[in-house]
């Protein structure tokens, strides 16, 4: 089976329906050569993919990249855990007012080696949120159908789930019935297992075939492909080298047909190329792969630090967008 890398971005066709443009691919397939081809040479089921305009995400205006804003609620997220259980609707009115167009709410912690948090435990972690939050767009980040369900209920405006509906038997219904925009997150193994010996036979292949199922799963579950969001999973159940192969062909993730969200915010692979940067140290890299991510068309970031990534993504705009933009 091909695959089509969108490559010499700038002129040709509107990717994703633009800002940004493509006038050639990378040709991908197992156990051949990359060859290239012209954009009018794409197949045209594919071409379409790769070029229709993308369905508005909650909160972020047409035409630009969006940030959504990371609340973690827990006490042992691997950058920030117990950083703003104290005030958290403070800091997610700070991250609004610091320019993040949506504020994702996490209350169990996915990094790797963390242990499942039961609902109960989850839904109390959240009650001490939700009330401020009002007059806010915000996510929630949850792999259980009833934390779902509550967050729904108290406004949240789209459901991230780290494993792509795939936790929880009740979930793709339940977001099916509620009709909300949903992110699939790609993932090898459990938060608990997923570092310990992830493979590949492809990285880059095998996340986008891995996404590409699930997708067809959830709109088989009753989910509006409009609805949904991919996100190819930095960090999780993967290596250093997965995770630069991934990085490096971000854009062949359009061929999907639906929005990308980019998560790359502190992540370890940004120390291990950094000198072992500690998390709070990866503020540079972290803003580095997030213009990479702009660079490649991926419709939202999500990120930790929103005040820098806004004003670095709006100058990025500036410098590189100026004829796209008008």
């Amino acid at each position: 089976m091909d695959h089509y890398r969108p490559i010499a971005l700038g002129d040709g066709v509107l990717l994703a329906g633009g800002p940004l443009r493509f006038a050639r691919a990378e040709v991908l397939a197992r156990g051949r050569a990359p060859r290239t081809v012209a954009a009018k040479d794409i197949p045209e089921p594919v071409l379409a993919r790769l070029t229709r305009p993308r369905p508005a995400l909650p909160g972020v205006p047409a035409g630009r990249t969006g940030v959504m804003g990371i609340l973690n609620v827990t006490p042992d997220s691997f950058s920030d855990g117990g950083r703003h259980a104290a005030a958290p609707a403070a800091a997610a009115r700070a991250m609004a007012a610091a320019g993040a167009d949506i504020i994702d709410v996490g209350a169990e912690s996915t990094r790797p080696g963390a242990a499942a948090v039961d609902t109960e435990t989850e839904a109390a972690r959240l009650a001490t949120v939700l009330p401020g939050l009002a007059g806010l767009t915000w996510s929630i980040d949850t792999r259980k159908a009833a934390i779902m369900g509550r967050a729904l209920d108290a406004g949240a405006a789209l459901v991230n789930d780290v494993s792509a509906l795939g936790h929880d038997p009740a979930a793709p219904a339940l977001v099916a019935a509620r009709g909300c925009p949903v992110v699939l997150m790609h993932a090898q193994g459990t938060p608990e297992t997923m570092q310990a010996a992830p493979a590949y036979d492809d990285a880059l292949l095998d996340v986008y075939d891995w996404l590409a199922m699930r997708i067809d799963a959830c709109v088989a579950a009753g989910i509006d492909r409009s609805r949904i969001i991919a996100d190819p999973g930095i960090g999780f159940g993967k290596t250093l080298e997965h995770n630069l192969a991934v990085l490096r062909g971000l854009t062949l993730f359009h061929g999907l047909g639906v929005p990308l969200l980019l998560g790359a915010s502190r992540k370890a692979l940004i120390g291990r190329m950094a000198g072992n940067a500690p998390p709070d140290a990866r503020l540079p890299g972290s803003l580095a792969l997030a213009l990479h991510g702009a660079a490649c068309g991926v419709q939202m970031v999500r990120v930790h630090d929103v005040a820098e990534t806004v004003q670095a993504l709006a100058v990025w705009r500036s410098a590189t967008l100026a004829d796209a933009l008008g």
